[in-house]
This record gives structure tokens, sequence and C-alpha cells, in this order.
């Protein structure tokens, strides 16, 4: 069953490969979806663009299990060399965009669910959700799902790990900051320039540094990523505007981050785009963790952001594929990554008890 199970799986990969789905424009590829689970036997129901199922033998009486990934993407790069949009297998290795990030986890996560679709000795329910917008943090893909689906107690949430344990996850807060300064003629003398007040305050951000770190993930990772002023050469601007990216550790909430940059950020005004995506972890005790201990993976801390951010239940990543892969040119999964990935995921949810 597990073998057929995976060249379904690769088979709706390449599949899912070759039908563009950029964020909240996935309608074909959750047509690919439903087409997999019509192909199982499996009743399935569709919101949107996601697309969810429950195991056979629910009961409310169980805690449920919720495993998810995404069937949306990125744009692809101007890096790529090969057809972003073509599912080629070379050396061992799948191409496409999608593949990675996180294509091989979605069909792996696919193929685990209807591995237990059926099976009437779980102690657990399982609900599956093939989820949209994702990479947008978009309001229409899992988010929007917590309402709809049972309440879930633990989340598997498919990401490339390379298979092992990420148990906790760094959060994201964007700022947009602005420097000001006064504007003026370029030929006319100015002590007030915005552009070269600007220069004392990325290196305030530089060297700053968030007092407290956490074991899993370590410190706050703050970065000025955009920088944007003037319209022409002969005219000093009247603001320098920046972008700054924070990727927030568990011993703060968003709103920490918000609360002391405001207090200390030498801008004249920055103000979040969003305070929702905060850090999440599992307890190192969870069962889910010393299960997938016991089979031989290893434990870290995730500085990439995924939809376990929307989660406010202990959540897990862990998927095949390699987070470094992500959003690169001539993205690509080994094959073995995604046979190993159905069997470690099946090996860890026939041990855990809920």
């Amino acid at each position: 069953m597990i073998s057929s199970l995976t060249e379904q799986a690769i088979s709706l990969l390449k599949q899912l490969i070759e039908t563009p789905s950029f964020s909240s424009e996935e309608d074909q590829t959750a047509q690919h979806i439903e087409q997999w689970f019509q192909l199982q036997n499996m009743p399935y129901q569709r919101t949107m663009n996601n697309v969810w199922a429950i195991n056979k033998h629910f009961d409310e009486t169980k805690p449920t299990l919720l495993l998810n990934s995404h069937h949306d993407t990125v744009k692809p790069n101007n890096g790529y060399t090969k057809d972003p949009f073509k599912a080629v297998i070379e050396d061992g290795k799948l191409y496409g965009l999608g593949s990675n990030d996180a294509g091989g986890c979605l069909v792996s996560l696919l193929s685990t669910f209807a591995y237990f679709y059926d099976k009437d000795n779980l102690n657990y329910n399982l609900v599956m959700v093939a989820s949209a917008e994702e990479e947008s943090s978009g309001d229409n893909g899992l988010n929007s799902m917590l309402s709809v689906i049972p309440k879930i107690d633990v989340a598997i949430v498919g990401e490339p790990t390379l298979m092992h344990l990420a148990v906790a996850e760094k959060g994201l807060v964007v700022f947009d900051a602005i420097v000001k300064g006064t504007p003026s003629h370029a030929a006319h003398p100015n002590n007030d320039n915005a552009i070269y007040n600007t220069i004392s305050v990325l290196e305030w951000f530089k060297n700053y540094e968030f007092t407290k770190t956490s074991k899993a993930l370590g410190k706050v990772k703050m970065t000025v990523t955009q920088i944007n002023a003037g319209k022409q050469h002969n005219a000093v601007p009247a603001n320098v505007d920046l972008v700054v990216d924070v990727r927030v550790n568990d011993k703060y909430s968003n709103q920490d981050i918000v609360n002391i940059l405001q207090q200390e950020a030498p801008c004249d005004s920055i103000i979040p785009r969003s305070t929702k995506l905060n850090s999440s972890s599992i307890p190192i005790d969870h069962p889910l963790v010393k299960a997938g201990i016991e089979i031989g993976r290893n434990t870290y801390g995730s500085p990439t952001l995924s939809d376990q951010a929307v989660l406010s239940c202990p959540s897990l990543k862990l998927g095949p594929g390699d987070s470094t892969r992500s959003h690169s040119a001539d993205e690509f999964i080994y094959i073995n990554e995604i046979e190993e990935g159905i069997k470690i995921y099946i090996e860890l949810l026939n041990r855990v008890i809920l």
C-alpha cells in the first residue's frame, strides 16, 4: 500500500508543479487535489481553495490531530535555468516550482492520511487540510479553516525540515518606518537631510539586540530589508521610508516587539503591518515530539515562518525536503525524500499516543 501511495504522490506532485498556483490563484491545483481524493474513494470537502477531509472513524471523544500543508507557491525568480512549471526528474531529483516548498510535504501528508483513513483503532482523529495562501499569509488560507474544521488539539505542519522535528518557529513582524528631514534644493545647504539622518538610524537597527534569547530559537533577528527616498536628482526628500523585518523568538510576543521598537527606535514613525504571525512551539515532552525522538529524529528551532503562526494549539513542523531550497532557482526535491517522508510520517503516527 505504501508503495502504491508513493507512486500516486509523485504523480500528483508532478501535476501540482505543472499547474501555476500563486497565492490566491490556487483554483486549479485545488481541483487536482480533489481528483486525488476521488481516486482514493475518500470523501472530502472544499472551502474556497482549501481541500480537507476527516478520517472515516472520526470520534468526537478522541483528541484530533491536524495534518496540514499548502499548495500555493511564490512566483519563480529570475535565476531559473529550467522551466519552473515543468516537472522533470534528473539524477533522482524532481525539479519544478513548489516541489520542495511545499509540494513534497503536501503529497506525503496526503498519502499518510490515506494510509490511516479507514483504520478503526486509532487513539486520535485525523483532519487533513491542503491549504491555500500560505506564502502570502492570506485571509483565505488555513486561518480561515479553523472555524470550519473540527476543533484540533495538535498539528503537524508540512514544511521542508529534512524530516527532523522543528519544535519551535520564529514569528514575524514587518514594520514600515519613516525618517524625516527638511526638504530642499540640492544646491542649497541643508543640515537636516533625511537621507543623511538615516545613516545613524540604520546603524541603530544593525547594532540593536533584544535581550531575551530562546534555547530553541536563539535571538530575535531584526533586518532592514527595503529603503526608498527621493524622486529627482536635484531635490532633497522630506522622508526616507524603511521596511524592517523582525523574526521573533518565543520569549517575546509580537506586541512586545512593537512596544519596544516604538519606544526605542530612533525613527519619526515605526508602524507594524500586522501582529498576527506570532512564534509557535510544542513542548519537548509532548507525545508527538517524544515519538519522533524515539524513531531517531532530531529537534531544532526553525527561523522560517509557516502556517503554524495561525494555530493556537501545539504544532510540530515536519516534512521532506530542505528549507534552504525553498524559493530558490531550479527548486527540487529528491524522489527518495518523498518516499522517506511517507514512511516516517506513518511510523510516527503509528507510535504516538495522544
